[in-house]
């Protein structure tokens, strides 16, 4: 696109895009002011991107939210935020509306609740670039369009009419990065940008930002936990803990040579894909006394559900069989005259006590069946058997009383807790629910050991959720979930919006979970590192069909689809020297429509081993070996 920014780009004055000097975020609550960040001291210049890293809760978010003029009503910013030569910490409101959106564009770490939920994604588009570049409606629309098609977004011209709601997480999150770019922002900000994108996508978009950063010398800003799309990406990294900068450099100097111990110990825990096996290793002695508070509350409940205990170890806990979920054009629940298929005759089982992972690119149908598996909508064919008992046949009565066996973590972690209510009361209604006899005490006790489990202070409980980061909001819903002790955790992208460490504690914590008590996952994550290391089996999805189902140390030492292959290709390297060539290889393109799927075999559109039979007949689910099954023609013939 041509730049429309040149008489503002001038006006910038210098190289340094942004400046920023002794900047402090400190918020006003009941107990006294919190200094979210202090003395925080950045430079950004044109044709630069700069890292920003470190775990939730460092002030990474609020330090670019004070610069964008976008801080909560009790926040305040002192010190000085220079846009090129303007000061953006004095600025009134109308003149700092024609610098944000404009000229400094920003991508939210949560696309759902940044989105309007009430306009379609066409006119959220069309708003930035009727305000500001003053197009037509016509031309707005034609603009919007070409910039979903650039990013890459299938059927694109049908996504402008959707609302966000209509879109799975990873669409919604390209609509936010085509809503920064709208308007061609000389500094683009991107908080978490590719959390909710699966790794072949995340890293098409990693690319296409590279490339228009290079394009436009635009100055870019990226905020992340993943270590792996700096590696690929920054030129420079900055690094924060506990609301101060700890240490900055080139990538390589950070990630290959760090100096500051905190900075280590990132680096060092980075998830590596080297084929570890499933998380066995043995909590922390905290971890395992929280887990018992959490026992000891719950055992007279325990004794009274005993005639509900899973069987045996192996034994299946959850069977889908023949599931298969279509909905209407425009989104919504299933009809019976429907035009998408969302899932097609997907059968598996979760066995008691293990770790099933769902894996595939955003839309491929994850989230729908782990929603159809608990049945939180209906689908048009197959059935679902929990413990025995086929869970469409229940009454509503009866379902209720399962919810507290099968509990769920959402993908979305601020839209799936209340704003009305603190996290204590969050976290405790689960038990108000459905262990009414327990005692006010007990249930205090509860919530703070599950609090520290997840790795959050017991002061948090008096907090709400809009005043948490992203990563803490994501543990609150897995404390939630968890103080239950279901028998079976659907996780939904859980861990997506944690740093690293905190990930590693809470795997190491449902890894106890499920030896102590027998507890099994449905694991969904477009991390496929991770899944390697809590996963004994996974399924891998693609257009709401099963392309390969294996144990994980045999998906991840030889996969046999070309598309596992795929997938497995684009798993991000923490490594400077390594990852931005990977990012140029990894360009397979986008997944059709599911709304016009290939014929015979879906994947065939962007297979290189594609061959006629491949578009006549969809492939058989053939047995490779033991627990090992695969839908491919040519699955023999590849090496």
């Amino acid at each position: 696109m041509p730049s429309i920014h040149a008489s503002a780009e001038a006006a910038l004055g210098g190289p340094d895009v942004l400046t920023l000097a002794g900047l402090t975020v400190t918020f006003d609550t009941p107990h006294g002011p919190l200094v979210a960040a202090q003395d925080v001291a950045l430079t950004v210049s044109r044709g630069e991107c700069l890292g920003v890293v470190g775990e939730s809760g460092a002030g990474k978010s609020q330090v670019f939210l004070a610069v964008m003029g976008l801080l909560a009503p009790n926040g305040r910013a002192q010190g000085s935020a220079r846009f090129g030569t303007t000061e953006l910490l004095t600025l009134r409101a109308p003149a700092l509306d024609r610098v944000r959106g404009a000229r400094v564009g920003m991508v939210f770490q949560d696309p759902m609740t940044s989105l309007t939920p009430h306009l379609t994604v066409g006119a959220q588009i069309s708003e930035v670039l009727m305000r500001h570049l003053r197009l037509s409606p016509a031309d707005a629309r034609r603009r919007a369009l070409a910039l979903l098609e650039r990013l890459r977004v299938n059927d694109a011209a049908r996504r402008l009419g959707q609302y966000p709601h209509e879109l799975s997480g990873g669409m919604r999150q390209r609509v936010m990065i085509a809503i920064a770019l709208a308007s061609e922002p000389q500094l683009l900000i991107l908080d978490e940008p590719t959390t909710s994108l699966d790794v072949t996508i995340q890293a098409q978009i990693l690319a296409l930002l590279a490339e228009v950063k290079r394009e436009r010398a635009m100055a870019m800003i990226l905020i992340t936990h993943d270590l792996g799309a700096v590696a690929g990406v920054a030129d420079r990294v900055a690094v924060m803990y506990k609301g101060r900068l700890i240490e900055t450099g080139t990538a390589v100097q950070v990630l290959k040579n760090p100096r500051d111990p905190y900075t280590r110990t990132l680096v060092q825990n980075a998830w590596r894909f080297d084929g570890a096996p499933a998380e066995t290793a043995t909590p922390s002695g905290a971890a395992a006394a929280d887990a018992g508070a959490v026992n000891g509350a719950r055992a007279a409940n325990d004794a009274s559900a005993a005639g509900a205990a899973p069987g045996l170890p192996g034994a299946v806990a959850l069977a889908v069989r023949q599931l298969t979920v279509q909905y209407g054009a425009g989104g919504g629940w299933p009809v019976a005259r429907a035009r998408l298929t969302a899932l097609s005759a997907v059968s598996l089982e979760v066995r008691v006590g293990e770790s099933l992972g769902i894996v595939g690119e955003s839309g491929c149908g994850k989230s729908t069946l782990a929603r159809a598996a608990l049945q939180l909508l209906h689908p048009c064919a197959g059935r679902v058997v929990w413990m025995g008992q086929r869970l469409g046949e229940l009454s509503p009565r009866q379902l209720r009383s399962r919810r507290r066996d099968v509990q769920v973590i959402f993908q979305d972690p601020l839209g799936s807790l209340d704003p009305r209510m603190t996290v204590g009361e969050i976290i405790e209604e689960p038990l108000r629910v459905h262990e009414r006899a327990l005692a006010a005490p007990s249930r205090a006790a509860a919530v703070a050991a599950v609090l520290g489990q997840v790795g959050l202070a017991a002061a948090l409980a008096q907090r709400y959720p809009h005043e948490l980061s992203g990563g803490q909001c994501q543990r609150v819903g897995l404390a939630r979930a968890m103080i239950l002790r279901p028998r079976l955790l659907v996780c939904d992208e859980p861990l997506s919006a944690l740093d690293v460490p905190t990930q590693q504690q809470i795997v190491r914590l449902l890894a106890q979970l499920k030896r102590d008590g027998g507890m099994s996952l449905m694991f969904i994550s477009h991390n496929l590192a991770l899944v390697r290391r809590l996963c004994e089996r996974v399924l891998v999805l693609y257009l709401g069909r099963m392309m390969e189902l294996a144990p994980a140390a045999t998906l991840y030492r030889r996969p046999r689809h070309p598309y596992s292959r795929e997938l497995l290709a684009a798993v991000p390297c923490a490594d400077p020297d390594v990852q931005p060539g990977r990012l140029g290889r990894v360009l397979a393109g986008e997944p059709p429509s599911p709304l016009a799927p290939p014929s015979g075999c879906v994947y065939r559109t962007r297979c290189p081993h594609s061959t006629p039979e491949c578009a006549q007949e969809r492939p058989a689910w053939a047995e490779v070996g033991s627990d090992h099954r695969v839908a491919c023609h040519r699955w023999h013939e590849l090496p």
